[in-house]
């Protein structure tokens, strides 16, 4: 381990030098003093499992819960929830003036509570929603025993919920923050909503890995995925420089009451599926259909082999 040691005493503070350098420039999350007061990230997820608690007494709960002590409870996680989005909110909208991307004088501590105290008020919008979307799966999967059951187990679940929260954040123009929470859930579920995408209640996603939904959707009620389904941007606009065009519509709208099976693909900002459709498996589709469409594969033939064997081919029938 000499050889290792000596490198520690003489070459590791060249290197911690040259990562300084790196480190000092637009990608790093100190604002303009050098000072980053949270860990963005953890309190980002801190205040989701907080508000999560909320929206569920009893399933998301991280310590026992009292039926007799609800208002308590809720109070008490609502509060912790406050002080930590406030400080993480002001952090966010701070460090998009640092980085240039809005138009300087604002006051961001202001903004901040202003937010926090909308997404609060929301809450039993958002919870009654919710509880929608557990009817929808309840009703929607034969397999389900109860509604705890769907709460505690389903992955789809916890996805739209915290969907559910990082839209109203997005809606309000926060950076950062609704990104970090759909990706939490995107890790812990399989399934990757961006928070700019609008769903409308009675929304399930069965079993859920691999689901993808674009910033651009527009998706109804009552609408149901499986495994596997993107909803996603056929195309990029790019600007003269070959860059990417941001802010314009990419990705699809799913009318209500629609179904779409495992494996579909869809595409394209003016692709829209009309209302009480059905789309089946492995379906690729870039053009919008109508209402009350069903949209499948040509189903595969079948063929009769009689197998030799011993290795010489077979007949087919």
């Amino acid at each position: 381990m000499k050889k290792l040691n000596d490198w520690i005493n003489r070459g590791l503070p060249d290197l911690c030098d040259q990562m300084s350098e790196t480190l000092g420039g637009a990608c790093n999350l100190c604002s303009k003093d050098g000072r980053v007061n949270m860990s963005t990230r953890k309190s980002a997820y801190e205040a989701l499992d907080s508000l999560l608690e909320v929206l569920f007494p009893g399933c998301y709960a991280r310590e026992q819960f009292d039926t007799c002590d609800v208002s308590l409870f809720v109070g008490n996680h609502m509060r912790h929830a406050a002080a930590i989005l406030g400080k993480l909110l002001e952090f966010a909208f701070r460090h998009r003036c640092d980085i240039g991307l809005c138009d300087g004088g604002c006051d961001c501590e202001t903004m901040a509570a202003d937010t926090v105290i909308h997404l609060l008020e929301q809450l039993p919008d958002i919870h009654a929603v919710l509880m929608t979307d557990v009817r929808a799966a309840y009703q929607g999967d034969p397999a389900a025993v109860s509604v705890n059951e769907i709460v505690l187990s389903y992955p789809g679940i916890e996805a739209v919920a915290t969907h559910r929260i990082a839209h109203e954040l997005y809606l309000h123009g926060v950076p950062l923050i609704p990104r970090i929470m759909s990706e939490r859930a995107h890790h812990r579920t399989g399934i990757d909503i961006h928070p700019g995408a609008s769903i409308g209640k009675g929304f399930f996603i069965d079993h859920g890995t691999g689901v993808v939904i674009g910033e651009t959707c527009r998706i109804g009620e009552n609408v149901k995925l499986y495994q596997g389904v993107t909803l996603g941007a056929l195309s990029f606009a790019r600007d003269e420089s070959g860059n990417p065009v941001k802010g314009v519509k990419r990705h699809p709208d799913i009318e209500d009451s629609v179904t779409i099976y495992a494996g579909a693909t869809i595409l394209g900002g003016d692709t829209v599926i009309g209302h009480h459709s059905i789309i089946g498996g492995n379906v690729w589709l870039t053009h919008s259909v109508p209402p009350y469409s069903k949209v499948f594969l040509n189903p595969p033939k079948h063929c009769v082999v009689n197998w030799d064997p011993n290795g010489n081919g077979g007949k087919g029938e």
